[in-house]
């Protein structure tokens, strides 16, 4: 943990913001400050060997981030594990909506260990009961096959302009002026945009990093990018229906999500989040994600399905 992230650790629901946290042009905080406010978010309470516990930042919406649940989750099993065995793939199940006024115990049931793969189970649980749950694989590394996917050819995120740029005066009506650690570029037109216009292809690609510097700690940079999945997904299945929380009357939550690790990456450098949505059906998106490194290698594939419900 960096001694920036030490500091914040001293306030980790992001209460107290210091007079020297950049403002985006929108009035939104981001930079180094607000990343090691995240950092220490991730950086759990252990009460017992295989139970942890986690808060949330002060300016969550009325219920916790799913990425953030996750991110915390997979800490936990990752604190039950040898720092040698790396995790390869998650997947977990949103049960009921977190509080974010309350702590969240985490506890993990050391299902597994193998010669080469350890198994972990960690159940999220708020007033006595499960609202959330997660099974993670973690593995030594090992040498074998090798192939992947090219990366789309798009935009450098330099030349793109960022987050608060674009949603403009809309931040207040969407409820964005909160603290930002991951930095977010849409290389397509932002849902928000392309709206306007009505439906367009079940795409959604933006760039994105963690807006400060990290620590060398892989777990830290693989739960930072499990956080940052769930940012943008879904932006693909509302892009097809030209429809966009808080302007529409759209409502939905994440049901359930699956990662896979391919290669090492490092969550402060430049990612290019390429999402699709290959159906929506019975009030439900499905969304697929692959993160490439900026050198054009594929680092994880993500897969979500969640709720969306949209009235007349």
């Amino acid at each position: 943990m960096t001694e920036a992230a030490r500091a914040a650790a001293a306030d980790p629901t992001g209460t107290r913001l210091r007079d020297d946290v950049p403002l985006d042009v929108n009035g939104m905080p981001h930079g180094q400050p607000v990343l090691d406010s995240l950092v220490a978010l991730l950086d759990l309470e252990r009460i017992e060997e295989n139970i942890f516990r986690g808060v949330s930042p002060a300016s969550s919406p009325v219920r916790v981030f799913g990425g953030q649940v996750a991110g915390q989750a997979l800490v936990a099993a990752g604190r039950t594990v040898p720092p040698e065995r790396q995790v390869h793939s998650l997947h977990a199940y949103f049960i009921r909506p977190g509080d974010p006024s309350i702590p969240i115990v985490y506890e993990v049931d050391r299902t597994r260990d193998g010669r080469s793969f350890t198994t972990r189970r960690v159940v999220a649980v708020q007033r006595g009961k499960a609202i959330f749950a997660l099974s993670a694989s973690f593995q030594l590394q090992e040498e074998g096959i090798d192939h992947a996917e090219p990366m789309p050819e798009v935009p450098d995120p330099e030349t793109l302009p960022t987050f608060g740029e674009q949603i403009g005066p809309l931040i207040e009506k969407l409820g964005r002026a909160q603290p930002r650690p991951i930095d977010v570029r849409y290389v397509t037109e932002p849902p928000w945009v392309s709206r306007e216009r009505g439906p367009r292809e079940a795409r959604s690609q933006v760039w994105m990093r963690a807006d400060g510097v990290l620590p060398d700690d892989d777990l830290l940079h693989v739960c930072i990018a499990a956080f940052a999945s769930d940012m943008t997904l879904l932006d693909a299945v509302l892009a097809r229906h030209g429809v966009y929380w808080g302007l529409d009357n759209v409502s939905g939550a994440s049901l359930d999500h699956a990662m896979w690790f391919h290669r090492r990456f490092r969550a402060d450098e430049w990612l290019l989040y390429d999402c699709a949505s290959p159906s929506a059906s019975g009030a439900r998106g499905l969304a697929t994600g692959r993160f490439f490194s900026r050198d054009g290698r594929l680092v994880a594939t993500v897969v979500q399905e969640g709720l969306l419900r949209v009235s007349d």
